[in-house]
């Protein structure tokens, strides 16, 4: 059984940096052969693609409106997801979901099986 966990969530201010960790509990899987990624779902909206990293860490891919302020990073040996968070604005207000999927990495939604409670993130101007 797959169970995911986020952590790191806050309140930060416009400007400001956050670090958000995704615990991965995958049973006797090999957790490189998960390929992970960050969403984020704010008030009122449809839950959006963040970031995305393949099983070995070694390939990521963001949506445009974090690229270059956000880094995603995986450590196999911790089993553990992370999300760089710098130079928030008050639009990256919302709660960050992570996911993991055995294969490649995707930036759809539906492709991702296995999914964390999400943690809030709120950035005030």
């Amino acid at each position: 059984q797959v169970q995911l966990a986020e952590s790191g969530g806050g309140v930060v201010q416009a400007g400001g940096s956050l670090r958000l960790s995704c615990a991965a509990s995958v049973g006797t899987l090999a957790i490189s052969t998960f390929s992970m990624a960050w969403f984020r779902q704010a008030p009122g909206q449809e839950r959006k693609f963040v970031a995305t990293t393949s099983g070995s860490g070694a390939y990521t891919d963001y949506s445009d409106s974090v690229k270059g302020r956000f880094t995603i990073s995986k450590d196999n040996g911790k089993k553990t997801l992370y999300l760089q968070m710098n130079s928030l604005k008050p639009d990256d207000t919302a709660v960050y979901y992570c996911a993991a999927r055995r294969g490649i990495s995707d930036t759809g939604e539906s492709v991702y099986p296995y999914w964390g409670q999400g943690t809030q993130v709120t950035v005030s101007a």
